[in-house]
């Protein structure tokens, strides 16, 4: 019997749509313009499959990229791709660019189903849009995740409405066109570019229409590695930051600052004198500074250096880092089950403050005159920075226009808006547009912070098998108010997580669980409310559990009298971490001999629905560890990395690669040198000379990446994919290469191998010797 068939016309929306179908509308325009909805028919495929059998942790059934997806979801048909009459696309992301490559992302999915070279897609930010309420968040690793398919279905919308444009003018089927480059082809010869179709494939009104994404095997564009598109701008200098942007009449600015974290001004006592020095044009209180505009930034850091301000002290002024453990570990939970009553490795490990500070430092421009504002900046939740500038200078929201710029870095710093507040706060106060600048030593001692935090592990066994494995996670609060928190309380309810945990409770738990079969598994996190500068840093928790897990599972294996690696063969869970490990042993070469003091470490990870594998090699010879660079922390080296991950689909394999990369020099960096030391409620360090990133002569000879055959049809999230498990990986290699475990990170913070900028002023004189060092 034949089967009934139900064609859907092409406003109809389908029944239930396959996972290559899609809704989109086509927006009332000039010129076509095309958006797409999405919901449960998007996300409900990634739900079922993320399922497995084994007394699943929250984080494995539904992840905080989840939690994101589901929140830019009802929103996501606000953002529309268009088609110039130039026969160009043009899409304004709602997320920021920082680095991470996510722009040519965007074009490339713009490109692909639109049959579009990737020279002819602009990709741009958005300025901040309330409308999208929780669909304009950069973090969590998540856009990749909650774009692919928005854009995707916006773009085959579009193409599919140029074809039918173009059989309209030629009176010929639809079915007998074909796209290419940017041109619609007819069998008999005849084309046309999308821009001659543009008007005439636009709408006077809004229409609803179906659509079917181009299937994997079809791709050409998505799946093979590309050059970011915007690399020629950032190698020739001509790549626009904040600072570079030319608005009238907005004169450098920057900020003297307090001696302690959080501290205020109570008086300016030389304000007229400092006026009075040439260039200097304002002197103005702000909330946690005084900050001064001039004819250039080497005359504000003259004028930040002759102020004489009398400070209140910030919340934390008499807080180290002796006084900040002996607090953490005074909250830690307790641990349930009885270390006596079997086997059991026990461990507690200590990770200092770091800093995420990234190349460039804050900034951004305000225009804060006549009953509105104007704000540049680099904002990865610009939204939230909208809603409390208005509130800070007095302004409704819809009186604030705030333009999200281009980023040198992030790594969670630009989560917060701290710089944004200031130059509208200053420009308020002064009457006057600014483009204010933080110095290198405001963002380390100013800037956020990693907390630190003491994590405490309790894994017992017997008969050869794990039985429970304890983590009790206690750390200085981390400051979640720019977005993820909001993101929480709406969808609370709906999250597979027990009882009223707070915003960092929650974020832990929906991003942290062990990937072992270790029987009854706990991982607990406690805060403590000191009030220091704190925020998410890239990889937020997973880099201190995540080590602390792997070295005590290297411990176990040890105790058993296995290798690590086939010890965590055999209690693994999960089959893309077993197929990520495999692959990181056989081409890291697992076990080849090493000579004494040099050892490998390996160690896995699975987050944003991800795997990844990191195989380390660690030279700790005294050769090796003592040698002498000058106002350097050299110390151990890393000779040799191995990253192998399984990123589900991707979407650029020359950008995940570049990501991976990155993030194993984070995770070397965080497990041998990058703290920051606490003295007096403040940071000693204040360049990049006294805080420790992964040096050249400490990132490894031999990196080699490893991209998996694709998995899925979507994206994992991996931007922040590799920093736990390369931080793990080290830190494994160092304990086998030196036969002790390391229980305090970074290795070489015990040694303060500087000498601190003084506190005040705030900001140093520039150096000049540079050039005696340069040859």
């Amino acid at each position: 019997m034949a089967q009934p068939h139900h064609a859907s016309r092409p406003d109809e929306a389908p029944r239930s749509m396959d996972r290559r179908r899609f809704l989109g509308f086509v927006l009332a325009a000039p010129t076509l313009a095309v958006a797409a909805q999405l919901g449960d028919a998007v996300f409900a495929p990634q739900e079922a499959s993320a399922a497995i059998p084994t007394l699943p942790l929250p984080e494995e059934i539904f992840d905080l990229g989840d939690l994101q997806n589901l929140a830019a979801a009802p929103t996501a048909g606000l953002v529309a791709v268009g088609i110039g009459e130039d026969g160009r696309a043009t899409f304004a992301v709602p997320r920021c660019e920082v680095g991470q490559g996510m722009t040519t992302a965007v074009a490339m999915m713009i490109a692909e189903e639109l049959d579009l070279p990737l020279s002819q897609v602009d990709v741009t930010l958005a300025d901040a849009r309330p409308e999208l309420l929780m669909n304009q968040l950069t973090g969590g690793s998540n856009s990749m995740r909650s774009i692919y398919l928005p854009v995707r279905t916006a773009s085959a919308v579009a193409r599919s409405r140029l074809m039918a444009a173009a059989a309209a003018k030629w009176g010929v089927s639809a079915s007998d066109l074909s796209t290419s480059g940017g041109v619609v082809r007819h069998r008999s010869g005849k084309t046309a570019g999308y821009g001659e179709l543009a008007k005439a494939a636009a709408s006077a009104k809004t229409l609803s229409v179906t659509t079917e994404l181009k299937k994997r095997a079809d791709f050409k564009v998505l799946g093979t590695p590309q050059n970011r598109i915007d690399a020629l701008a950032a190698v020739t200098g001509r790549k626009e930051y904040t600072l570079d942007l030319k608005v009238p009449g907005a004169l450098p600015t920057m900020v003297a600052r307090p001696p302690t974290i959080g501290g205020t001004p109570r008086s300016v006592d030389n304000a007229a004198e400092v006026l009075a020095m040439p260039g200097v044009t304002d002197v103005a209180a702000i909330s946690h500074g005084v900050a001064v505009r001039a004819e250039t930034f080497s005359l504000c850091i003259d004028a930040i250096r002759a102020l004489k301000v009398t400070w209140a002290p910030g919340p934390v002024a008499g807080e180290s880092d002796e006084t900040v453990l002996k607090k953490l570990k005074a909250a830690q939970l307790p641990l349930a089950v009885p270390g006596a009553l079997t086997k059991s490795v026990d461990a507690e490990f200590t990770f200092a403050f770091a800093s995420n500070s990234p190349l460039e430092t804050g900034s951004a421009i305000a225009d804060v005159r006549d009953g509105r504002a104007e704000i540049w900046s680099c904002l990865k939740v610009p939204i939230v920075a909208q809603g409390d500038i208005a509130k800070a200078i007095g302004l409704p929201v819809n009186a604030v226009t705030v333009h999200v710029t281009q980023g040198g870095g992030s790594f969670g710093r630009h989560l917060f808006h701290d710089a944004a507040l200031e130059a509208a706060e200053a420009s308020k106060n002064m009457g006057k547009p600014v483009k204010l600048m933080w110095s290198r030593t405001d963002d380390f001692r100013a800037g956020r912070t990693h907390p630190m935090c003491v994590t405490r592990v309790r894994a017992t066994h017997t008969l050869g098998n794990v039985v429970s494995f304890e983590q009790r996670h206690t750390s200085v609060q981390t400051e979640f108010s720019h977005g993820l928190g909001e993101m929480i309380t709406n969808f609370a309810a709906k999250l597979p997580v027990a009882g009223n945990l707070s915003f960092a409770e929650t974020i832990f738990e929906l991003t942290q669980s062990s990937p072992y079969n270790f029987g009854v598994t706990t991982q607990l996190l406690n805060e403590i409310p000191l009030q220091f500068s704190t925020g998410s840093m890239r990889n937020i928790y997973s880099p201190n559990v995540v080590t602390a897990e792997e070295l005590v599972v290297d411990q176990l294996a040890k105790e058993m009298g296995k290798d690590p690696l086939t010890f965590r063969r055999e209690f693994l869970r999960d089959a893309k971490l077993r197929a990520v490990l495999d692959k990181a042993a056989e081409a890291g070469n697992w076990g080849r001999e090493l000579p004494d003091g040099v050892a490998q470490g390996i160690a896995l990870h699975s987050e944003y629905r991800g795997a990844v594998a990191v195989l380390a090699e660690i030279d700790c010879r005294p050769e090796t560890v003592n040698r002498k660079i000058r106002e350097a922390v050299t110390g151990p080296r890393v000779t040799k990395a191995t990253v192998v991950v399984d990123p589900g689909f991707a979407i650029n394999p020359r950008g995940l690669e570049a990501q991976m990369i990155g993030g194993l020099n984070d995770g070397i960096a965080m497990c041998l040198t990058s703290s920051l030391h606490m003295k007096d409620g403040i940071p000693l360090e204040g360049s990049w000379d006294n805080y420790f990133y992964t040096r050249e002569w400490n990132t490894p000879l031999e990196t080699k990446v490893v991209i998996l055959p694709n998995s899925s049809d979507t994206p994992c999230g991996a931007g922040e994919l590799a920093v736990a498990p390369a931080f793990a990986a080290v830190a494994c290699a160092y304990a086998r290469a030196t036969g002790s475990m390391p229980t305090s990170f970074p290795i070489n913070h015990g040694t303060l191998s500087f000498e601190p900028l003084p506190l005040e002023p705030s900001t140093p004189a520039s150096p000049t010797d540079g050039l005696d060092y340069a040859y």
